[in-house]
């Protein structure tokens, strides 16, 4: 089931010592040890497989234990439902993005895209549409709240530089709040936002819009950091399978992989 997820956070007071992190969890649990090590963000797959699958070699060679999935699973990908399939065998924590709600009610997506939803209704199925679609919008865990475009929206969201409704986006942020944690405009960077607020963009693994096509995420380390990482994949061979298996629906997103780009024309 999505979003089942019951993992401990990730600790707060350093790394695990490594005769710990060799451990099966039955063996720490019973030395009382209860964190996890490496929490992985991944934003914005896309139903790029091959991106995924890139991903997820290089995040298990770093140890990354648990993952917190923020939205846009499938939705203009070749592989929408195979995505979706090998996202469930992580052991995640999944909230939902536009995409998920844009397969569920198309006549909430902009015109210009509809042909791709449409198309990726159909290769995820009735019942898979549906229960993306039943995500929770947002996971707080500790002082980090996690959502995929910003608190008030799932469309709206964080510039690397600070544009002029960034304190409207901010206007329900708990103070307690030490880190805000996000997707959706498909570009990686992480800044202060005012004063005590960490805002941190994973990036997009399945189509970044940065210039540099490789699939892109982050992790939050055992003491708390965070490191951006970028994996190559065959970015080509993806933008090719979804013109096959899109149709005319798949040339915008099939430009876009290519370019690393949001202008598709």
């Amino acid at each position: 089931m999505l979003g089942s997820n019951q993992r401990p956070p990730p600790c707060r007071g350093g790394a695990l010592p490594a005769e710990l992190t060799a451990r099966g969890d039955a063996e720490n649990s019973a030395l009382g040890v209860t964190c996890r090590r490496v929490l992985g963000l991944l934003y914005d797959v896309h139903g790029n497989l091959p991106a995924l699958e890139a991903v997820l070699a290089d995040a298990e060679a770093l140890g990354v234990d648990r993952w917190l999935l923020g939205g846009d699973y499938a939705l203009f990908g070749a592989w929408p439902a195979e995505t979706v399939a090998r996202l469930k065998e992580l052991d995640a924590t999944w909230i939902r993005g536009n995409g998920e709600r844009w397969t569920a009610s198309p006549e909430e997506a902009p015109e210009a895209v509809r042909g791709a939803v449409a198309r990726n209704r159909d290769l995820l199925g009735e019942a898979l549409v549906d229960e993306l679609a039943d995500l929770p919008e947002s996971w707080r865990d500790g002082d980090t709240l996690f959502c995929h475009g910003s608190p008030v929206s799932d469309v709206r969201s964080f510039l690397p530089e600070p544009a002029e409704d960034e304190g409207e986006l901010l206007s329900d942020v708990p103070p307690d709040l030490s880190r805000l944690v996000f997707g959706h405009t498909h570009l990686a960077f992480r800044r202060q936002a005012g004063e005590g607020l960490e805002l941190v963009n994973p990036g997009s693994a399945g189509m970044p819009f940065d210039g540099d096509p490789r699939a892109a995420y982050a992790l939050v380390e055992g003491d708390g950091s965070v490191v951006h990482r970028r994996v190559a994949y065959d970015h080509g061979s993806s933008a090719a399978a979804v013109r096959e298996r899109l149709g005319d629906a798949g040339e915008a997103p099939a430009r876009r992989i290519e370019r690393a780009s949001a202008d598709a024309s």
